[in-house]
């Protein structure tokens, strides 16, 4: 494992995310007060509990899954598909490292952003109202297994697009979408059966769910359920990067 060539990727990777802080951290903060001031108060004001809980507090933890999802996604597929723009790619890929060393580069930056940035907006809805975390541990590590996950879809699509267009597609026609159906601002006990047992073929409701229980001890499914979908996206998303690897992957410009 040349774990110098990982250190060299990631730390530049880093760099660029720290030259762009005004993007990379406020951008998400302002974002985060933004839906506490239109969920929280506005609608809050009309809905005060929901299962028992004040609604202000309620919101949190889908709003911290709502941008580290967006953000593993983004950061990812930006950071390999930048390099192939640029035709830098062929620096990295002509030097004797293996794909697995270059996955956990460009990963392992990309998850440790927007682990950072989650961390910045739990930090930020404190200001906003009283949140406790019942299982800190498994908050953690909710967030760091979402992040990793996310960010290895995010670098398939990164390498899948061609265009900065292509790019953007993904996270504004599925990621965004799907979370915000995902029970990020509502509880499924909330919604008729039917729809109940819809939301459920819905893979963020899981990642969300087991998240809200690490602060609340409340859930819409199972907590291992939530595990279990975490671990099965995460080795869905390993075993497609070592295809696309194994076969051969042409840099497209």
């Amino acid at each position: 494992m040349n774990f110098h060539a990982i250190a060299s990727i990631y730390r530049f990777e880093m760099s660029r995310f720290f030259r762009t802080i005004g993007q990379s951290i406020v951008s998400p903060v302002l974002s985060t007060s933004l839906y506490f001031v239109v969920f929280g108060a506005a609608i809050g004001s009309r809905i005060e509990e929901v299962d028992g809980l004040d609604y202000g507090a309620f919101i949190v933890p889908g709003l911290i899954m709502l941008t580290i999802l967006t953000q593993s996604v983004s950061n990812a597929a930006f950071g390999i598909y930048f390099p192939k723009f640029i035709g830098t790619i062929y620096e990295v890929l002509s030097a004797p490292i293996s794909f697995i060393e270059i996955v956990i580069g460009y990963v392992g930056a990309a998850a440790t952003k927007s682990f950072l940035i989650g961390l910045i907006i739990y930090i930020t809805a404190n200001f906003f109202v009283d949140l406790p975390v019942n299982h800190p541990g498994w908050m953690l590590a909710f967030m760091f297994l979402t992040c990793i996950s996310f960010a290895l879809f995010g670098f398939i699509i990164g390498i899948w697009a061609e265009s900065f267009e292509q790019l953007q597609l993904v996270p504004l026609l599925v990621i965004t979408p799907l979370a915000f159906l995902g029970g990020a601002f509502y509880s499924l006990s909330m919604l008729p059966p039917i729809w109940q047992t819809i939301s459920l073929f819905n893979p963020v409701v899981y990642l969300i769910s087991g998240f809200r229980w690490a602060f609340f001890d409340q859930a819409d499914v199972p907590v291992f359920a939530s595990l279990l979908a975490v671990a099965a996206f995460m080795l869905l998303c390993l075993g497609a990067i070592a295809l696309i690897f194994r076969t051969g992957w042409k840099v497209r410009n």
